[in-house]
């Protein structure tokens, strides 16, 4: 078994992410709405989680110990345990915080959300008329008891309620079962503003308003909320042989038959009544976890703001890149410099203008593409499209096996391969999550130059507004050949290809990684300086921590900005005291990999796809790329050292676990919108000025 002295188990580090989150809302210097937004984001966190994390730890607590017990910082069972008591704490801080201060501030704002309290007479009309003329149709009431009645399915994140029913004749206990239909209607429905007021009512308290007219030869004695998670992984990690797109298709469509991870259920229930829905929906008592009133809080998402823009955060408005937007093309303009954008503090269309022109460029012959997650409505993917009706060669490597965007990439997959794209479907038993483009244009002279798009996010317009990520366009030409070795491998699977610029799992990463970390250990060993900045989601691989660990006890001082998982234990004497570990949560998904190393003044400095995870860097195909020019370097170094002294959303991962809030200095530092601001200044002047931001 892995020491647990050395290594934070990663579902318990994850659930100290999501308990950051939560912090996040009940920070009143954040505006109410983005508050209600982090209770959503919060909930859907946790909902991803058991459909994945603790669907796959139930399992694993059945099976063979002797077999998986290597793999786990804490014995499976005690580990699941240890999660579900994590869970059930930040459960209550939820509903406390939700509560206590959400719902009292929103009324101070003349905006009432009814919970659990009498609709007042106003609204009593509108209430009965939308459940009447929207709702009803959608509803289907299964009475549960009785010998020859079986137990309805219950659909994988669905609203339901199980209602206590007494028979007005014969005073027979009856249970009843009740879809919610949030799929159709949304979750919540604007009433009347009344007194000044405005009003916000969930359409479960308008169908319980109203469950007298469903039962009506029955009293209702009592409505209960419950929700059922299924394992929603689809266990094509490994697959290595056969029709991938066949089995995934098989797959997706049994999604919502996996079985159950947990089973929500009003806390105010009845005894009788869970032992009933117990054995009928054949549950096991692992199953159960308590909650309240009211699930599926991720939909908060969409209560509306009837007072916008006020109570939310002020509008970043997306900042133009000078030197695309004064260059007649992008590719001119990267024929003079290396172009990095920030999103989404850049505007994303400069992304989506690389891939316009190339396709209506008469000298661009050649376009190749990763897609991992495309966007349901993809600007770039109908570039593409338009490339190959265009006459261009165009390939794309889709990649299947993207957790929960299966179906939409094979979607999008077939829709390019009718328009006569070459498409590239996954590698069995590898998972290729680099982010990486590549236009091959004629000269003038005849030769071919590339043009490479490196990314550390996905080719995804929608998320690119709310995940922070980078991407450096370039035409160097060493690195896009490299890159279009990566391609040809990927469309072959022959020669391997060799690496002297790009870091590319399955190839030179761990490696290259490894010997920059020893190039820091021995300038620390000669009495030098020793310095490595990481920023990733993920830290987990216990090899690449070891290693860092050996770094800290060499004196080599280690800074680490780590979204989410880090099973690296900071701050234990005579092992890791000289690393620290940041977390940032704030408006925006921080979603980029940054690597840097001082090598005596020398920077190596990388970005990328890769996070620090087994999966990235042994079971992957990801690409991580120098960033060799002074100017983009500056940028990257500016954000590094923004983040490092942030004081406001930063909070210190310390020896516990713990999310300690970093204290704040003399003035306040907000890493995202300071580095949004610096980049707006840097715009402004159109020029980038020499030198190097030191790093405090």
């Amino acid at each position: 078994m892995i020491d647990s002295s050395k290594y934070f188990d990663r579902d318990v580090s994850w659930l100290s992410f999501n308990r950051r989150v939560l912090m996040e809302a009940a920070n009143t210097s954040v505006p109410l709405y983005e508050r209600i937004k982090f209770l959503a984001i919060y909930s859907s966190n946790l909902d991803e989680f058991f459909r994945v994390r603790v669907a796959a730890l139930r399992s694993i607590v059945d099976i063979d110990k002797k077999k998986i017990n290597k793999r786990f910082t804490i014995k499976p069972k005690r580990l699941l345990q240890e999660v579900l008591d994590e869970v059930n704490l930040q459960q209550e801080e939820f509903g406390r915080i939700k509560k206590e201060m959400i719902l009292p501030e929103l009324k101070k704002n003349k905006i009432i959300l009814y919970r659990n309290e009498p609709i007042i007479k106003e609204h009593k009309r509108a209430v009965e008329h939308y459940f009447k003329s929207k709702i009803l149709s959608y509803l289907q009431p299964v009475i549960m008891t009785g010998e020859k009645s079986k137990a309805p399915y219950l659909d994988n994140r669905a609203l339901y309620f199980a209602i206590f029913l007494e028979d007005k004749i014969t005073g027979v206990v009856d249970y009843a079962h009740l879809n919610i239909p949030t799929n159709h209607l949304g979750r919540f429905v604007e009433l009347p503003k009344t007194n000044d007021y405005f009003y916000y009512i969930a359409i479960d308290d308008i169908i319980r308003e109203n469950l007298g007219f469903l039962f009506p030869n029955h009293m209702v004695k009592g409505c209960y909320s419950i929700k059922l998670n299924r394992d929603a992984d689809l266990n094509i990690e490994d697959e290595y042989s056969g029709d991938l797109v066949k089995k995934i298709r098989k797959q997706i469509d049994k999604r919502n038959l996996g079985v159950p991870s947990r089973f929500l259920y009003d806390t105010t229930m009845p005894k009788e009544l869970l032992e009933f829905l117990v054995k009928k929906f054949e549950l096991e008592e692992d199953d159960l976890v308590p909650g309240g009133r009211y699930h599926n809080m991720y939909d908060l998402f969409n209560l509306q703001n009837p007072l916008k823009p006020v109570l939310e955060n002020e509008y970043l408005e997306p900042i133009t890149k000078a030197c695309l937007e004064e260059s007649p093309s992008v590719f001119n303009a990267i024929d003079q410099e290396d172009v990095m954008l920030h999103f989404p503090y850049h505007n994303y269309d400069y992304v989506l203008r690389f891939f316009n022109e190339a396709a209506l460029d008469a000298n661009v012959e050649e376009i190749k593409v990763t897609f991992y997650r495309i966007a349901p409505e993809s600007f770039i993917s109908n570039a593409l499209i338009s490339a190959a009706n265009n006459g261009k060669h165009v390939t794309v490597f889709v990649e299947i096996k993207a957790r929960f965007d299966e179906e939409n990439n094979l979607k999008w997959a077939e829709k390019m391969e009718r328009a006569g794209i070459k498409i590239i479907y996954s590698i069995p038993g590898l998972k290729v999550h680099a982010k990486v483009g590549l236009v091959c244009r004629r000269q003038m002279d005849g030769a071919i130059k590339r043009y490479g798009f490196f990314g550390t996010g996905n080719f995804n317009e929608k998320t690119a507004t709310i995940y922070a990520d980078e991407a450096l366009l370039t035409c160097n030409s060493e690195m896009t050949e490299e890159l279009d070795n990566v391609f040809e491998y990927l469309y072959k699977k022959e020669e391997v290809p060799h690496f002297n610029h790009l870091l590319v799992s399955q190839f030179n990463i761990t490696d290259r990684l490894t010997a920059m970390i020893d190039q820091e250990i021995r300038h620390a060993m000669a009495g030098k300086k020793g310095l490595i900045i990481l920023k990733l989601n993920n830290l987990q691989d216990d090899v690449m921590i070891d290693k860092l660990y050996e770094a800290s006890q060499a004196g080599v001082k280690i800074e680490l900005i780590i979204r989410a998982i880090c099973c690296l234990r900071p701050g234990i004497k005579g092992l890791s005291e000289n690393i620290t570990v940041r977390r940032i949560v704030d408006r925006y998904l921080e979603h980029s990999r940054v690597f840097y190393f001082y090598n005596d003044g020398a920077e190596n400095l990388y970005q990328g796809s890769a996070d620090w995870m087994k999966r990235n860097l042994y079971r992957r195909i990801e690409v991580v790329f120098p960033v060799y020019k002074e100017g983009p370097k500056r940028e990257i170094m500016k954000m590094l050292e923004l983040q490092l002294k942030d004081n406001t959303k930063a909070c210190l991962i310390n020896e516990h676990l713990q999310n300690v809030l970093v204290e704040n200095g003399e003035s306040e530092i907000q890493a995202q919108v300071d580095f949004y601001t610096w980049l707006k200044a840097e715009e402004s002047m159109s020029i980038n000025e020499p030198g190097k931001i030191p790093l405090q």
